[in-house]
């Protein structure tokens, strides 16, 4: 609904700067709706069975949904969304008519951590209440840390959806209701844990709460798409030769693992992105109705847009 309302601003705004003879403001205006357009056409975009580049799972994506790989994932989470480099991105799957500038669109993005085999006895005996209450307790000292590496707070309201282990799929998922300091919106947070032979393949979904439906409505397929390679998957553990990590399924959902600073700035970078766009046609526009009143123009503020 929001790309309809894209329209109509950058229409809006188009003719009030053409209205004020502003033609440079409007060319402004005009590259960034045609590179909008040109980062969409330029996604290679997949479906049906793809096999990951560190050869551990495949994906079977079906044609309700699309897969780039990990040069363009890196490409949109750190050029598109203004990320950390990171190195560990596999790849992203959106829905089929989402993309990295739709604004009603989430994304999973897809990791895969070499931590060893998780042994799960500890799923059955979790109070995920008493653990909510736990990771809330934790936020003030984190925040510091995090704000030491110049990233604001976070406040972990609530669950989206309580965590779930599926003992036979040998799946985690959950979700959480995040507050991150200086947005408006609440972010979701949607995580999913597939255990492995040798590690964790991970799914994490960059949404809004406002998107919680549609994810929950898309999770069962999201669930079906990853499947780790023969000899890979938790069945095919070997205890004397692999590795045990010193993780639980407790220690997954809590986040003591696998949690990295740059996804949190790319969940937030997510949330602004598509109205960037927006926002830099707004500036350009409105300086052009500045300049026209005789005004000083307000160029010098298009860094809060970045």
């Amino acid at each position: 609904m929001r790309k309809y309302l894209l329209f109509f601003l950058v229409t809006f705004f188009a003719s009030r700067a053409f209205a004020s003879g502003d033609n440079d403001s409007l060319a402004i205006l005009m590259n960034q709706i045609k590179f909008a357009d040109s980062v969409e056409k330029a996604m290679k975009y997949a479906t049906g069975t793809i096999e990951l580049n560190n050869k551990v799972a495949k994906l079977n994506v079906p044609a309700s949904f699309k897969f780039i790989n990990a040069e363009q994932s890196k490409y949109v989470l750190t050029e598109l969304w203004g990320n950390p480099p990171r190195t560990d991105i596999l790849g992203m799957l959106f829905p089929k008519d989402g993309g990295p500038l739709t604004d009603d669109s989430y994304a999973f993005v897809i990791t895969y951590d070499e931590l060893g085999y998780v042994k799960d006895d500890d799923a059955d005996k979790i109070n995920y209440d008493d653990l909510l209450k736990q990771m809330q307790s934790e936020e003030a000292e984190e925040n510091k840390g995090r704000k030491g590496r110049g990233y604001g707070g976070i406040h972990m309201v609530g669950w989206a959806a309580k965590p779930f282990y599926d003992k036979n799929s040998k799946v985690l998922h959950w979700a959480k209701n995040l507050q991150f300091e200086g947005n408006d919106e609440n972010t979701l947070n949607y995580e999913v844990r597939i255990l492995g032979r040798k590690g964790v393949l991970s799914l994490n979904a960059v949404a809004t709460m406002s998107q919680l439906d549609s994810v929950k409505k898309d999770i069962d397929k999201v669930l079906a798409i990853p499947a780790f390679n023969d000899g890979l998957a938790y069945k095919d553990f070997d205890s004397n030769t692999d590795n045990v990590a010193a993780w639980t399924i407790g220690g997954l959902v809590a986040g003591k693992v696998l949690v990295k600073a740059g996804l949190w700035a790319l969940i937030v970078k997510f949330l602004a992105a598509s109205w960037k766009f927006i926002l830099i046609g707004l500036i350009a526009a409105w300086a052009g109705i500045r300049k026209f009143l005789g005004k000083k123009t307000i160029a010098e503020d298009e860094h809060t847009v970045s």
